[in-house]
């Protein structure tokens, strides 16, 4: 695996590559890699010729009041692991090094942003699209690998490879999650042990709507009054948004009957925790989001 931190480093050597017809994959993280970013680089690693994984936390996505400086670093076990699963390359830029001097184009996302995360952390998506849009030119990938638990992001993403002719695919993962349900999570470290114990209701609530759908409940109201009642009942988390949308749309809908993502976000004392599923008009869970 060959560690590079610059932009002409990576970029000679991926025009090395593409000179040799290999197809690339790209799986971008912030690093404090867990199970669930290596899942992707296992799948990157099955179906592509060249695994770049890049590690950058992208201050353009804080906002005033998160936690980019405490955001958990630690770049020699992020290595390993992503030596251990098959990469190849590992993009490590410092800030400086994306980001040089002041932008003199700045990006917005202006469709699926203004609700679920988006509502609340004004401005992130536009972090996310602005260095995404620099990592897919500086990589050239041919697919890029993204987990479902980001639904929204994904979504977004999803949006700007169609509205910008990006030469790439991309290829969603199912949520990985503990083996009592939570989903994994870089911030998961934050929880208190009896936060940590009550955080695996989240999942459980949306199991809680999802088995209502598939019981033939369609009503959108009274599925969220569930889940509401499940969290509170059950956890001394607030509840940041519960939302019941279309998929990948964003929009709102009145009754459940197409593909749809039903997603929430807790505070606890020290952290905000996510989690969804996209669900049939059925309640089946969908597997393959993209084809």
């Amino acid at each position: 695996m060959k560690v590079i931190r610059t932009v002409e480093g990576l970029t000679r050597i991926i025009k090395e590559k593409k000179q040799l017809n290999r197809t690339i994959g790209f799986v971008p993280t912030m690093g404090y890699l867990h199970e669930g970013h290596v899942t992707l680089m296992d799948q990157c690693r099955k179906e592509t010729d060249v695994v770049v994984v890049s590690i950058f936390v992208n201050p353009l996505q804080f906002g005033p009041n998160e936690d980019f400086e405490r955001y958990p670093r630690d770049e020699e076990r992020d290595a390993h692991l992503a030596l251990s699963h098959g990469a190849d390359i590992l993009f490590l830029p410092s800030m400086e090094e994306m980001y040089p001097s002041t932008r003199s184009i700045e990006m917005t996302v202006v469709k699926r942003n203004d609700v679920l995360c988006g509502r609340s952390r004004q401005g992130h998506f536009d972090g996310v699209v602005t260095v995404l849009t620099k990592l897919f030119h500086l990589t050239q990938a041919d697919v890029a690998y993204f987990g479902l638990k980001d639904a929204q992001q994904v979504a977004i993403v999803k949006g700007l490879i169609d509205d910008y002719n990006f030469p790439i695919k991309i290829r969603t993962i199912q949520t990985v999650r503990e083996s009592d349900g939570l989903a994994k999570s870089s911030r998961n470290v934050y929880l208190t042990e009896e936060e940590r114990n009550q955080a695996t209701n989240i999942y459980k609530s949306l199991l809680l709507a999802q088995n209502s759908i598939s019981e033939g409940n369609k009503n959108i109201d009274q599925i969220k009054e569930k889940m509401i009642g499940w969290i509170k009942q059950n956890t001394s988390a607030t509840i940041d948004y519960i939302e019941i949308l279309d998929y990948p749309s964003l929009e709102q809908i009145e009754t459940i009957n197409k593909r749809t993502i039903i997603a929430i976000a807790v505070h606890f004392t020290n952290v905000r925790l996510i989690d969804n599923v996209i669900v049939n008009e059925n309640g089946d869970i969908i597997e393959k989001v993209f084809s």
